[in-house]
């Protein structure tokens, strides 16, 4: 009940300014024949690795600006949906018209059996290399950063770790809070960044200090918020940036050796059973006012090339970005979910 009065509290009017600029924008694409053809479609089907609140708030966007056609959203993270996915098709059943995962992994088993459609939204050549396809089939709409947190009522920031390897030090034992691999892709990422800086020892090490495992990426600042760990051993930094905004007591920190860029792709599947609502709802979460709204509203990093950031978000450029490789990612996949429960038993 909380969360729903707080969301509508704070969003109602943001909404209400962002649908009177959509709305005026649905003049002109009232007139695409594209639109008549989603309408008769009715819906949407949106397969998202994305927050609950980012991909409601999104959803209710598009329904603002297209009325007639509702998103039915299905949330989990990235390694469920793409399960989900893979066992759906596995039964014949076509459900999904939006593939959307933060383990970019993802996107290249998905080509390889066919799975994913070709569509290049609107504006996409502007877009910075690493958010572009050459397949013109996925391209992200979303990134965010892997970073380290602690509980600033119970930690001085200036006792807080300042890299991965201080997390190594036996004064975080029992403290410590990590996602796994086997439910985030995000997290998948994160670690084989990792892997690539220092080598599974890393994580063998890591493993010794006891941390407290949660399932998302999003769940160790729930944890530290609420005093039950003391520092994050990784998370998403636009959920912690928005959960410290709310007031809770969260620090962030950008290890000085490297912090993980996560990029999130979307993309239609090559069964979409709604194609045109499809691919309007995917030039529409592209639009330089929905980008906007994500920077603004969910402190995500965004492609539009003509979005701003809040000052108190870093530049990508100011700090030491780690990437890793799709086909790497996709490859390793099972290696990394295997070694990470071998270490933390879980």
């Amino acid at each position: 009940m909380m969360r729903k009065k707080i969301r509508t509290h704070r969003w109602s009017g943001v909404l209400a300014a962002f649908s009177m600029v959509v709305l005026l924008g649905g003049v002109s694409s009232a007139q695409d024949s594209r639109l008549a053809e989603a309408r008769k479609e009715g819906k949407v089907v949106w397969y998202t690795g994305a927050a609950l609140f980012t991909a409601e708030r999104v959803a209710k966007l598009f329904e603002q600006a297209h009325p007639g056609i509702k998103v039915e959203v299905h949330r989990s993270g990235s390694e469920r949906i793409l399960q989900r996915l893979m066992q759906e098709a596995g039964a014949g059943i076509k459900n999904a018209d939006i593939f959307n995962s933060s383990d970019v992994g993802h996107y290249v088993l998905l080509k390889k059996k066919g799975m994913l459609a070709k569509y290049t939204p609107a504006g996409a050549g502007r877009f910075p290399e690493g958010f572009r396809d050459a397949d013109g089939i996925a391209f992200g709409w979303r990134a965010f950063l892997i970073v380290m947190s602690y509980n600033s009522k119970l930690l001085p920031s200036g006792d807080a770790p300042k890299t991965w390897k201080d997390l190594l030090d036996a004064k975080w034992k029992g403290k410590l809070v990590t996602a796994h691999p086997g439910y985030s892709g995000s997290i998948a990422t994160y670690v084989l960044a990792l892997v690539n800086l220092y080598g599974w020892d890393y994580f063998k090490q890591l493993a010794q200090n006891k941390p407290h495992l949660t399932q998302s990426v999003h769940d160790p600042a729930q944890v530290v918020a609420a005093g039950e760990r003391t520092v994050g051993a990784n998370g998403a930094e636009y959920f912690l940036y928005s959960q410290r905004k709310k007031g809770n007591p969260i620090g962030i920190v950008y290890p000085q050796d490297g912090v993980p860029l996560v990029v999130s792709p979307s993309a239609i599947t090559s069964f979409a059973p709604h194609p045109a609502a499809a691919r309007l709802f995917t030039d529409f979460i592209f639009t330089k006012d929905v980008q906007q709204f994500l920077a603004d509203s969910e402190g995500l990093y965004v492609p539009h090339p003509e979005v701003t950031y809040p000052p108190d978000k870093p530049k990508l450029t100011d700090l030491k970005v780690l990437t890793v490789d799709a086909e790497e990612l996709e490859r390793r996949n099972e290696e990394i979910k295997k070694r990470f429960v071998e270490f933390f038993g879980a």
